[in-house]
């Protein structure tokens, strides 16, 4: 199945893609008790959603408006630097026995087709393709041969990062990686009953129509089972938190000169098994200080 978050005639719900991929069946007003797709994960109730997939469309698929994946997503967690080539992109030649880990507000992401805002602070906005864990069972200390039962399903994510914000600090990102509106996840959820082997999972990243990445998912430094038995570890997963994986190499900071995305940019972020991420790049417009 594959899971979205949506809004049609100004009314927000939830509701499953029909299996020609052309509409949408609303679940928001036949799932009882779920107010939205990231409640309906937090209660484990994924499974109910089937009985509705063959139903007839409530919604043409070009008449919706694609929202942010999970509303209000418990964590949002980020893997950095995590496949072959990105320590260059730091200037750093080490491979890290541990996984670089930060961490991501709700408010930063939007959906698929949404545009994401370059603010006024800076010229370097940049790009990252990544797929996109969604946890379906928490837990703590999951081994990772168990990880798999953990996840809801998958998806594809842009962590939209500000470059110069970035490097402020000596020991963390998060400044660079919050801007409001500066990446995205969607369009929706796939639930693991059509994913194979995750390693197999072959994820490019497209500006405009030019190939930036290109990775299969078992180049990742540290796997998506040992992700989840790594985050587990330190602190419990929930269901319905959400694991951004790593990107590969080929975001803009790595050409020479860099090239930063502006606006009018189309950044499409795609994995045939899951579907492709679109999002158009514009200028955010401030609001007036202190409002």
């Amino acid at each position: 199945m594959r899971l979205l978050s949506y809004t049609a005639d100004g009314a927000a719900s939830f509701g499953v893609l029909t299996p020609d991929g052309a509409g949408v069946i609303d679940l928001g007003g036949r799932i009882e008790g779920a107010a939205d797709l990231g409640e309906l994960i937090a209660q484990g109730r994924i499974t109910e959603a089937a009985r509705w997939a063959a139903s007839d469309a409530d919604h043409d698929l070009d008449d919706i408006v694609f929202e942010r994946l999970l509303p209000r997503p418990g964590k949002i967690i980020c893997i950095g630097v995590n496949y072959g080539g990105r320590g260059a992109e730091y200037a750093e030649q080490r491979r890290d026995a541990y996984p670089s880990v930060f961490v991501r507000f709700p408010e930063t992401l939007v959906g698929h087709e949404q545009p994401l805002l370059r603010p006024p602070e800076s010229e370097q906005f940049d790009y990252e393709g990544e797929i996109v864990v969604v946890i379906g069972t928490g837990g703590r200390r999951i081994p990772m041969e168990r990880a798999r039962d953990h996840i809801a399903g998958v998806s594809l994510g842009n962590e939209g990062t500000i470059r110069d914000w970035l490097r402020h600090g000596r020991f963390n990102v998060t400044q660079g990686k919050n801007w409001h509106h500066s990446g995205s996840a969607g369009p929706w959820l796939v639930t693991l009953d059509e994913i194979g082997d995750l390693g197999d999972l072959h994820l490019t990243t497209r500006v405009n129509g030019e190939l930036r990445q290109d990775d299969l998912a078992a180049n990742m430094h540290f796997g998506i089972d040992y992700q989840i038995n790594y985050l587990s570890t330190f602190v419990g997963l929930d269901a319905g938190d959400v694991i951004f994986t790593g990107t590969p190499t080929g975001a803009g900071a790595r050409f020479d000169p860099p090239i930063w995305l502006k606006p009018g940019d189309i950044v499409e972020v795609t994995v045939p098994e899951i579907g492709t991420l679109r999002n158009p790049i514009e200028d955010e417009v401030p609001e007036r200080p202190g409002v």
